[in-house]
């Protein structure tokens, strides 16, 4: 397939699917092709940072800590330090009297944002940790 211009494809489904996807489509704002294409990056960007060491991309790493576990803060932030080639930025936001929510913008090879975010995930006091991933392509 050349860089340019589209391919059209068909796929056969369910009668039901069809129907709930078209629903959930017409809901975005989306055509059918848009809501397709957005579905198929979604899976080929899900297959590359499940299997694809080596590949690289970008997304955010959405944590979730309590900030009154001693030290957790210093040990976060020493983590973040250990990864600033793959941390672009953070933005912290204050949930409530004990909870903070810490988004970081990534960007990199799959295996540093993953180890990235398990050693995050690791720190007393860090309840979750979530990769959202993209590819840029």
């Amino acid at each position: 397939m050349s860089e340019r211009g589209v391919s059209r494809v068909s796929v056969s489904v369910p009668p039901d699917l069809l129907v709930e996807f078209d629903e959930v489509t017409r809901r975005m704002g989306y055509d059918r092709s848009k809501a397709i294409q957005t579905a198929m990056r979604n899976f080929v960007a899900e297959y590359k940072w499940a299997h694809e060491v080596r590949a690289a991309g970008a997304g955010a790493l959405v944590m979730v800590y309590d900030h009154e576990i001693r030290d957790l803060e210093k040990a976060l932030t020493d983590v973040q330090h250990r990864y600033e080639e793959t941390i672009g930025s953070s933005m912290h936001i204050h949930l409530d009297e004990r909870n903070c929510l810490e988004i970081i913008a990534v960007k990199g090879s799959v295996k540093e944002i993953r180890d990235l975010s398990q050693e995050l995930m690791t720190k007393r006091g860090v309840k979750q940790v979530k990769l959202a991933m993209v590819t840029p392509r």
